[in-house]
Formats: C-alpha cells, sequence, structure tokens
C-alpha cells in the first residue's frame, strides 16, 4: 500500500513542476520488502554499539586524571562528533523502516544535511588536528607540554567547529538557490547535498561546480595536513636508533591511521565520484562506510590498541560495580 501510495505522490509532484517541494522521499538502500527488517536490526544494533561505545571513551576519558592530556582531549571531542555523526542519519532511517514512510519535510531534508555536513566536516578537522597533535608529540617531545597548551587545544576544536559550520551554511545557501526539482526521490537513506542538487529542474553546473569545490578543499586540505605531519612523523621515527622507540612511535600513530583510512578515504572517495557517477544507490552504499561503519569502529580502534583507554574504562566500569554493591536494597 505505501509503496503505490509514495509512487502516486512521486508522479503528482513530477507533473506539477513545483517551484518549492514540500517533501521529499528517502529511497533508502534497497526496494525489496523482505530486507527492510534485516536493515532495521542491522542499523540499529550498529548504531547502539556506536552510541555506547563513544560514550564509554568520553566516559573514560573525563573520570580518568591520567588522561587529561591533548591527545585524549581531541579524542573525546572526536567520540561526541561520531555520536553526532550517526545520530543525524541513522535514527531517522530505523524509525521510517518501522513506519513504513520514506517521507521528509523539505524544511527537516535542509536541517539534516546541515547538521550532517558539520559533522561531517568536524570529524575530518578532528582528524587532521589530532595528526598535527601527534606530529608534536614525536617531532618535538620537549616542547609538547608548552606547544600544545589547554589554550591552543580549545581554539583548535572551536576553529574545527568555525570551520564546519561555515561548510554546512554554504552548502544549504547552495541548496536554497534551487527554486524547481524535476523528482522528489533521493536515492539515498539520508539527505546527501550532492543528489539534492541532481535533482533540480535548473541549471545547476556552477552550484554543482561550488559545492564540489568547497568539499574537496575541505578534503585536500585535511589530507595535505595529515600527509605533511606524518611525513615529518616518519622522518622522525627513523632517526630513533632502537627499534624499541620506533615501535611505541609507530603505535602511537596506528590508531589514528586506521581511522584517516577508514573516514577521509571513503569520504572524499564517495563525494568526488558521486559528481561523475551514474548509480546513486551504489554511492548510497558506500557512503555507509564513512557514516555509520567508521563511528562504530572508531571505540575499538583506539580502545583494542590503547592500554590507558583500556585502563580507564576497567576503573571506571569497576567504580561503577562498586557504587551500585554499596547502595542499599
Amino acid at each position: 500500500m505505501y509503496n503505490q501510495q509514495g509512487l502516486f505522490v512521486s508522479k503528482i509532484h513530477r507533473t506539477r513542476n513545483l517551484t518549492r517541494a514540500s517533501e521529499f522521499f528517502l529511497m533508502g538502500l534497497s526496494d525489496d520488502a523482505e530486507l527492510q527488517p534485516l536493515l532495521c536490526v542491522l542499523f540499529l544494533s550498529m548504531y547502539m554499539v556506536t552510541v555506547l561505545g563513544n560514550l564509554l571513551i568520553i566516559l573514560a576519558i573525563t573520570s580518568d586524571p591520567h588522561l587529561y592530556t591533548p591527545m585524549y582531549f581531541f579524542l573525546s571531542n572526536l567520540s561526541s562528533v561520531d555520536v553526532g555523526f550517526i545520530s543525524t542519519t541513522v535514527p531517522k532511517m530505523i524509525v521510517d523502516i518501522q513506519s513504513h514512510s520514506k517521507v521528509i519535510s523539505y524544511s527537516g531534508c535542509l536541517t539534516q544535511m546541515s547538521i550532517f555536513i558539520l559533522f561531517a566536516c568536524m570529524d575530518c578537522m578532528l582528524i587532521t588536528v589530532m595528526a598535527y597533535d601527534r606530529f608534536v608529540a614525536i617531532c618535538h617531545p620537549l616542547h609538547y607540554a608548552v606547544t600544545m597548551n589547554l589554550r591552543l587545544c580549545c581554539s583548535l576544536v572551536l576553529v574545527s567547529f568555525c570551520v564546519s559550520l561555515l561548510d554546512s551554511q554554504v552548502h544549504n545557501l547552495i541548496v536554497l538557490q534551487v527554486t524547481c526539482f524535476k523528482d522528489v526521490e533521493i536515492s539515498s537513506f539520508f539527505c546527501d547535498p550532492s543528489q539534492l542538487l541532481n535533482l533540480a529542474c535548473s541549471d545547476t553546473f556552477t552550484n554543482n561546480i561550488v559545492s564540489y569545490t568547497i568539499g574537496a578543499l575541505t578534503g585536500v586540505l585535511s589530507v595535505s595536513g595529515i600527509i605533511f605531519s606524518y611525513c615529518k612523523i616518519l622522518v622522525s621515527i627513523l632517526r630513533v636508533p632502537s627499534s624499541g622507540g620506533m615501535y611505541k612511535a609507530f603505535a602511537t600513530c596506528g590508531s589514528h591511521l586506521a581511522i584517516v583510512c577508514l573516514f577521509i578515504g571513503t569520504a572524499l572517495g564517495v563525494y568526488l565520484s558521486s559528481a561523475i557517477s551514474q548509480s546513486p544507490r551504489k554511492d548510497a552504499a558506500a557512503s555507509v562506510v564513512y557514516t555509520v561503519v567508521t563511528p562504530m569502529l572508531n571505540p575499538f580502534i583506539y580502545s583494542l590498541r590503547n592500554k590507558d583507554i583500556k585502563r580507564a574504562l576497567w576503573r571506571f566500569l569497576a567504580a561503577q560495580t562498586q557504587l551500585r554493591t554499596q547502595q542499599p536494597i
């Protein structure tokens, strides 16, 4: 019943040649009705693991004074951003599957798109800042405490937020310039800005150029900063005479490099390929890697490879267990 109604409404919108769409249809990852319960359980599980894992990282860092260092300060901010990032898209997708409704209002779509870009760009900026932190720690260890002071750390997070907010609002303004949509069906599970521009009736070549240029600049600048930091780190590590020192230096960067490859590599690939791709559904499936999988893997990557985080987690869980046993029944 839903599919017929959804298709019918979509046709009405197309024949009227709208001057302003009142709603869109998020077509999701698949039209197969038998797959919907499986997708719902899968994404709900991934969402719960992501939120729980990142909250545990935040609680472990904030509850252990030994982790009040720049690296863990940035990691706690990254975990907070990851929770917001995945919460922008997945809950809406789960609700749509459960309610058998794929409708999202025009204002709701623009809001989701803006928040999505804000968190995505913030994620990218924080990963770059963390690379700079590792560069200072390994290449200039004697000046690390002075250089990476609390004021600089807070300033870097604030600048990351401001740049991300500017990026999201520029994309928002670009979409607001579109006055007519030839279709209202978005072949994704969230309001992808590139797909919204592709649905426009008017020529959006200039808007596309501006949108992709801004996105590419953000990604390229982040990647350039990361490559510069790790080139310096590699040169510094190769100068270390002992193999133990080299291993320790590589170990501190391994988790961060894994996140860089997963998030920025996939995000840039999907973002740039969408400009020439003729298969929006394939782009939507690929976007799951950086929108859902990467935020879910972050806590595992950082906790499994980090003794300090594991130790803080055990302390936190032991303290909570002790408090519960001391409470009167």
